[in-house]
């Protein structure tokens, strides 16, 4: 079967979403006057440029000429396609008797191609390989809308939103798209009654359709429209947030909303820190974060099925603000959304079945909602914890890995006579799963928490060599692990794994002694 050079060439690889293409959905979503999701406007883009490459590919095969065969009959003057010789255009120019007694009477054309140039060929010949050849100027199997549609649609997708989001007439909301001009007023007054709603429902979440009940915001017959008119004046309404995962819309109060989603937790927010390649640490850092999924190195990827969950060693810095960190290994735990900047979704307690609220902040990077949690189950830096997929959809199971109450010798951070940090060997009553390097008893958290603001202004380069020296001396050969630095540091100031390797190797007060143990040089 011999197929075009048109065929060949797999005109999706490549897609870009061109004005025309924004135009023929303006267009599309004028006349259906309804809200449509992107994924939908990806099948129906994909539906038109199918439509206008038929044309097209039909335009294309009028233009050339009929199909050379050698058991034809040719005229002067008639145009022929030769698919042997690459789809070449010729026009008959002469005709003459054939010569050859072996294969009896046939006749021979000239066939004038483009630039001069002149060949001859059979006509009139049945036995000819090439009158066997299956031209196939019908198959059109790379227009399949199906195959298309699985097989591009994320670049398409991609393509689309990028110049979706350019035109102005066009609004969206949870992944859905709609002509801006077409949306239904919705006066203050309805917005009023919507805080109401969402106040005596304290602060929500509540469904567009539950408000729009209660507000009683009159319905024409187009359903969709009124609630994506609304959703649209919710959004542009600093009153209201909203929470739902994607694919699914729920309003929450702004001021309702927890303080620790509101705005970044004193202790998350990072310590300035010098511009330094963290490329260099790639190998250590696999080692020291893979079991702690730091939020700060959120673009590094590690080995892990967090499909099925991941279990990671709290530091001191997410226990006090309730949180947990939502690295590039974690968040795909947790819901997510097309543009919400925060996600209320439900947490389940592994052991108790409990249910509480948790909040997915996206552009911070942790998830809030597990401070009653940690002091419930005497949760310490270093404690284990087990997250994975709940059975329902915007559920998230965590649990504490549980174990019998046993009185260990762990580090301990306590507030000296000076008002410095110091860490002593005591033994703790610990009740959870740990990390032996990161794990840290806390003796009176108030008192800690000071020293946040005690070490606010102490240069890194300086601060490094005392940690050191304080957690040196815990062991009998000086020797510290920067897993246990790195745990230690983040008691004072919140910092990176990556951070923490870069101040041991550039400090002139410690040496490495290999893998990632370090001391302080003799």
């Amino acid at each position: 079967m011999i197929k075009t050079k048109e065929k060949q060439n797999n005109i999706w690889e490549n897609f870009k979403v061109n004005n025309n293409d924004i135009d023929f959905i303006f267009n599309r979503l004028f006349e259906v006057e309804t809200p449509t999701n992107t994924i939908d406007l990806v099948k129906i883009l994909i539906q038109e440029r199918i439509r206008l490459e038929k044309i097209r590919r039909d335009e294309y095969e009028k233009s050339k000429g009929d199909i050379y065969l050698p058991k034809d009959d040719f005229q002067m003057g008639q145009k022929l396609t030769f698919p042997a010789l690459n789809y070449k255009n010729g026009e008959v120019v002469g005709i003459r008797t054939g010569n050859n007694p072996e294969i009896g009477d046939f006749s021979v054309v000239q066939i004038d191609f483009q630039k001069g140039e002149s060949r001859e060929f059979a006509s009139s010949l049945v036995k000819h390989p090439l009158n066997q050849t299956n031209i196939a100027l019908d198959e059109e199997t790379d227009l399949d809308l199906d195959n298309i549609f699985s097989t591009y649609k994320k670049n398409i997708s991609i393509s689309l939103i990028e110049k979706l989001n350019t035109n102005q007439d066009l609004v969206q909301i949870a992944g859905f798209w709609f002509p801006r001009s077409l949306l239904i007023d919705i006066n203050i007054g309805y917005l009023n009654l919507a805080e109401a709603v969402l106040e005596v429902s304290d602060g929500g979440p509540l469904s567009t359709p539950e408000i729009i009940n209660q507000i009683e915001l009159p319905k024409d017959s187009n359903t969709m429209l009124t609630e994506f008119s609304l959703n649209l004046a919710l959004q542009e309404d600093p009153r209201f947030d909203e929470v739902g995962p994607a694919g699914k819309t729920l309003w929450f109060l702004h001021r309702s909303e927890p303080e620790n989603v509101r705005s970044l937790p004193k202790l998350l927010v990072p310590d300035q820190q010098k511009n330094f390649d963290n490329s260099k640490y790639s190998d250590h850092l696999t080692q020291m974060n893979a079991g702690v999924f730091d939020e700060l190195e959120y673009s590094k990827s590690f080995e892990n099925n967090s499909a099925n969950g991941v279990t990671i060693a709290i530091i001191y810095p997410h226990i006090v603000s309730g949180s947990i960190p939502l690295s590039s290994n974690l968040e795909k735990l947790f819901p997510t959304a097309y543009e919400s900047p925060r996600i209320r979704f439900t947490f389940v307690d592994g052991d108790t079945q409990e249910k509480f609220a948790g909040w997915v902040i996206r552009e911070s990077k942790y998830v809030y909602g597990l401070e009653e949690w940690y002091e419930k189950y005497n949760v310490l830096p270093g404690s284990r914890l087990h997250i994975k997929p709940g059975k329902v959809p915007g559920e998230v199971i965590v649990s504490i890995g549980k174990k019998r109450p046993t009185r260990e010798w762990v580090r301990t951070a306590t507030r000296n006579i000076e008002g410095r940090i110091s860490f002593s060997m005591t033994k703790q009553l610990i009740s959870t799963e740990f990390d032996d390097r990161m794990i840290i008893a806390i003796s009176e958290r108030d008192q800690i928490e000071t020293l946040w603001d005690r070490y606010l202004n102490v240069p890194a380069e300086k601060l490094v060599p005392t940690l050191v020296r304080e957690l040196a001396k815990l062991n009998p050969q000086g020797h510290v692990h920067a897993q246990e630095l790195y745990a230690a540091y983040n008691i004072v100031k919140r910092v990176s794994p990556s951070y923490v390797l870069y101040l041991l190797e550039n400090s002139t007060e410690i040496e490495h002694l290999g893998d990632l143990y370090f001391r302080i040089k003799l």
